[in-house]
């Protein structure tokens, strides 16, 4: 059976498996690859934001802008959940550095503002995997689209020295196709960092919140 195939039929008895709840569940993916040695190689570590094809329903990643001037106001004007001045961010105590950092999915940065604020967000969001992307003032125009892709988005990061990765794909209530093509754009992330999914996938677990989870071994990737 194709890579899709194996997807869908777990994804499908992932979903058939776990009872409806109170709450909405998330759908998690984890990954699991083979012949990373992330010791050796630290640049072997995956880490990425993938753009999905559908995003979750059951919650819409809250993104943030640090900037000043024109580029705060059109952070403001393309929808961005909280924007703040430097001056905010570098005033802020380690305590409250935390909690910001885990209040928002992403953050963006105007770019010459980077390293006035890098020394003092960079021991709290760093480890977080949430340092700000940095944003060009000239490219101020791009923010709309910038915000709208990353609501959208996820980070999927390895955590210390397994190469093992988890991630949210979307919400228990979304249509199992959707599903499916969300879980192959993070596939398709793994093919473009490493190359070839037969030597480096080596196996997925699909499964709900809080539900059982379901094992997929690549039979044929590519």
């Amino acid at each position: 059976m194709a890579i899709e195939g194996q997807l869908e039929a777990a994804l499908r008895k992932v979903i058939e498996k776990s009872p409806e709840r109170r709450f909405k569940e998330s759908v998690d993916m984890t990954v699991v690859l083979k012949g990373i040695d992330l010791k050796r190689d630290p640049k072997s570590r995956f880490s990425e934001i993938i753009e999905l094809a559908h995003p979750p329903r059951n919650k819409t990643s809250k993104i943030a802008v640090i900037g000043t001037g024109d580029f705060a106001l059109k952070a403001k004007e393309a929808g961005a959940d909280a924007v703040f001045d430097p001056s905010e961010i570098i005033g802020k105590k380690k305590k409250d550095l935390k909690k910001l950092a885990n209040e928002y999915d992403f953050f963006i940065a105007q770019a010459d503002l980077l390293p006035k604020i890098v020394p003092t967000i960079g021991p709290i969001f760093g480890p977080r995997n949430k340092m700000p992307i940095p944003l060009p003032v000239t490219r101020s125009d791009d923010l709309p689209s910038m915000i709208e892709r990353l609501r959208r988005s996820v980070v999927a990061r390895m955590m210390k020295d397994q190469p093992v990765f988890h991630v949210k794909i979307g919400s228990r209530d979304m249509d199992v196709k959707e599903l499916v093509e969300n879980a192959e754009r993070v596939i398709d992330a793994v093919k473009r960092k490493y190359g070839s999914l037969d030597r480096y996938l080596k196996t997925i677990y699909f499964k709900t919140t809080m539900g059982p989870a379901e094992k997929v071994v690549p039979g044929a990737a590519r």
